[in-house]
């Protein structure tokens, strides 16, 4: 298996693409079996060629890609200026089925149209239109049929309306849906979630609540809760408190301690102050452990170096990467480009990097698969047997 990965900021978008392919079949040195494509709205005009390019240039991969307000390629981030990336790899021994779906899809057996028995274990590489899909329930419906493998993407982002968004998919070009690439044979997806948040005051559990509103934590309405938690503060936590406070939910059952990481971060969304209940950006359950958390750079950076490094430790071997980060961070969250992309390097070296800054983006937290706000969501591959 080899990956390798490129981008253009040629403002032309023929001459950028003749520059990125050139690029990675040289890195390759063997005709790719996959080839990922972000491009920049800068480049709308050629979307609909782009893909039949692609398929001359490269015939034998199969193509999935998505318009993207950022780009990542070669380990880089381009936002807001012309910019077009391919991350390409050779997989021997790896079968790719790619696939589109529409809303309909989402109404019968997800395996069955997919295609693929359960114990072929697929993993998923996932691309979708935010204004005309429900990513959410897709990757839902993908956990039910396929629970062992690893689903990983994002949520396109080039487009401000229905229609506006392109999604790449062999040589054809989608305005609504997703597309997908199930992934079978020998490889092995690893994934990076993280959130960019940091724990404050200790775990507690939900002793009453329903539907997305916690009534009481640890017997306590959360309003008391938060105002003691607020107070045990240093002033510059108590700053970010103000507009910056998140919670996260524990996602795997039977833990006494949760580890960082593996807590699902959700908004909250309004406050009774009346009942002292607090709703919150998901359902909860009875005595679920919950985590009040802060989000600014330095904790976001903080916290993805903390993850790169557990990961390292853990002896793997990636041989390319794919990058879905939310469009709050890069330049905006860290004023400077290429700091998550600098990280993952410094952590676990030169590999390909390619991906793009989404509107959701796709990974586990706690063994199921989430659409995610705020996060830099990786997923690296490497082959399941030497």
């Amino acid at each position: 298996m080899k990956w390798a990965s490129a981008i253009s900021e040629r403002p032309a978008a023929d001459e950028a693409l003749a520059e990125v392919a050139a690029r990675v079949r040289g890195e390759l040195g063997v005709d790719p079996d996959l080839v990922v494509a972000f491009v920049s709205p800068h480049h709308a005009p050629a979307f609909r060629e782009l893909p039949a390019r692609l398929a001359l240039a490269m015939p034998r991969a199969v193509v999935i890609g998505c318009a993207a307000s950022g780009v990542i390629g070669a380990g880089h981030e381009v936002e807001e200026r012309p910019a077009l990336s391919l991350t390409a790899a050779s997989l021997p021994g790896v079968t790719l089925t790619p696939l589109h779906l529409d809303q309909n899809d989402l109404d019968r057996d997800l395996g069955e149209r997919v295609g693929l028995p359960r114990a072929a274990d697929p993993h998923f590489l996932v691309l979708a239109d935010p204004f005309t899909f429900d990513a959410d329930a897709l990757v839902s419906a993908l956990d039910r049929a396929y629970p062992v493998g690893r689903k990983v993407g994002g949520l396109a982002s080039g487009g401000r309306f229905p229609g506006g968004n392109a999604l790449f998919l062999g040589r054809d070009v989608y305005r609504a849906g997703a597309v997908c690439v199930a992934m079978t044979g020998n490889i092995a997806v690893d994934t990076i979630v993280a959130q960019g948040c940091r724990p404050i005051g200790r775990p507690m559990a939900i002793t009453r609540g329903h539907d997305n509103v916690i009534e009481q934590i640890d017997r306590q309405k959360p309003t008391d809760v938060l105002r003691e938690l607020f107070e045990s503060l240093d002033e510059r936590d108590q700053t970010l408190f103000r507009h910056s406070l998140f919670v996260g939910l524990e996602m795997q059952k039977d833990q006494v301690e949760v580890p960082r990481g593996e807590f699902l971060v959700r908004n909250l969304l309004g406050m009774d102050p009346t009942s002292g209940g607090l709703a919150v950006g998901a359902q909860i359950q009875p005595w679920q452990v919950v985590q009040f958390l802060l989000r600014d750079a330095r904790t976001a950076a903080e916290d993805l170096a903390m993850l790169l490094d557990r990961y390292r430790g853990g002896g793997a071997h990636p041989s390319g990467a794919l990058l879905f980060s939310c469009l709050g961070r890069g330049m905006h969250l860290y004023g400077r480009p290429d700091h998550d992309t600098g990280l993952f390097h410094e952590r676990l070296g030169r590999i390909p990097l390619g991906g793009f800054f989404c509107n959701g983006e796709i990974g586990p937290v706690g063994g199921s698969t989430f659409l995610h706000g705020y996060t830099s969501a990786f997923g690296l591959f490497r082959p399941a047997s030497s």
